[in-house]
């Protein structure tokens, strides 16, 4: 079959109005007609209406389409009346169809060039925002943990056994990797100073004491952030685009009871677990390398760290575990129950997820060094 090339030309009348005559086949696979140079003729005179003349147009796709919404766009912004009264009906119904669909806020592009009090002020307004919003998360989540101490929580007991598994079992290779890679960095760094002043057995008490009280729990956490807190703002994103949540609320069930807490209880029984093996696993590590590059016997180097771990040590260890488990579950939900109603709000809240939970853990490592410094402990 044979096909005509697509046209399309301007013909400007005294009175403000602009004909475009379309004739041809407007297909992809005939050519490809660009917009340009009618839209430059457009600018240049001064029009008030548009109108189309399709007298001559044989068959036609998505191309017209691409074609006529870069005038109509044009028309809107120019305030110009755009008449389509004369294209076929099935054209007129797609233009109408793809100026319904509303645009996605992600995919906006927004002007940067603004002066620098505008830009201050518009930054202040949205870390208020924000902080109102985690302030609201926290009371909402808080007392969903008195309705859960009470007994009255509303959630699957299915759902915690689930994320329970997925946080605990599942993680054990990661973590195991990760903390055993930490010990032995640790005890490399320790032997270079060390040995400068024959005191490699200590190498013992700086590992256990290093993994135990700060670094197994700290890694395990920022190994869960990326693991489990992505996994929970991603998940509940999703459910926010398919209006999952809305139908949840619809039926009368607390989304915060029903999909936060059990993710939040998972979490802060399973990391300090993990951490108490993530301390045994970096202890290892350093025993590694004290056997091979120390010449320390696996005797001597577990007498001394034996000796260099208190009951406090881990107890603090465990206190932070329990507060950074805490802290990256919220943060996950947190960002996954703020989540976009699209795709790239998904994908954004994630990368959020991460991103909060990881500085909420090292300012709570900060904060809990210090108070545990202050009291002498």
């Amino acid at each position: 079959m044979e096909f005509k090339e697509p046209k399309a030309i301007s013909r400007f009348q005294g009175d403000g109005e602009c004909l475009i005559e379309l004739s041809g086949d407007w297909l992809f696979s005939v050519r490809t007609i660009d917009s340009d140079p009618i839209l430059s003729e457009l600018k240049d005179k001064n029009i008030n209406r548009i109108k189309f003349d399709p007298s001559s147009l044989g068959v036609w796709d998505s191309e017209i389409l691409t074609f006529l919404t870069k005038i109509k766009s044009f028309a809107d912004n120019k305030k110009i009346i755009f008449e389509d009264g004369s294209l076929p009906d099935g054209i007129r119904k797609l233009l109408k169809l793809s100026a319904a669909v509303p645009v996605v806020e992600e995919g906006e592009k927004h002007e940067i060039d603004m002066p620098i009090l505008e830009r201050i002020g518009t930054t202040t307004l949205k870390v208020k925002g924000s902080a109102q919003s985690m302030i609201q998360f926290v009371g909402e989540v808080t007392l969903s943990i008195g309705r859960f101490l009470r007994g009255k929580a509303m959630f699957q007991k299915s759902d915690l056994f689930l994320y329970t598994q997925q946080a605990g079992v599942q993680a054990l290779p990661i973590v195991t990797l990760i903390n055993l890679l930490i010990g032995l960095i640790l005890a490399f760094v320790g032997a270079i100073q060390l040995q400068m002043f024959g005191a490699e057995i200590y190498v013992a008490d700086l590992v256990a004491i290093g993994m135990v009280r700060e670094m197994a729990a700290m890694m395990t956490a920022i190994i869960m952030a990326g693991r489990s807190g992505a996994a929970y703002a991603a998940q509940l994103g999703t459910m926010m685009v398919n209006e999952e949540i809305d139908a949840l609320e619809t039926f009368g069930i607390n989304p915060i009871d029903f999909l936060v807490l059990p993710r939040i209880l998972a979490l802060a029984s399973m990391v300090p677990l993990l951490s108490l093996y993530a301390g045994f696993i970096g202890i290892l590590g350093g025993l590694l390398v004290s056997i091979f590059m120390l010449d320390i016997s696996a005797t001597q180097y577990m007498t001394e760290t034996i000796a260099a771990i208190t009951p406090v040590t881990f107890l603090l260890g465990l206190i932070k575990a329990t507060i950074y488990g805490i802290l990256v579950a919220f943060a996950g939900c947190y960002r996954g129950m703020q989540s976009g109603r699209s795709s790239a709000a998904v994908g954004a809240s994630t990368t959020s997820a991460v991103v909060t939970a990881i500085v909420m853990i090292i300012v709570a490592s900060a904060v809990t060094t210090i108070i545990f410094f202050v009291i002498g402990v």
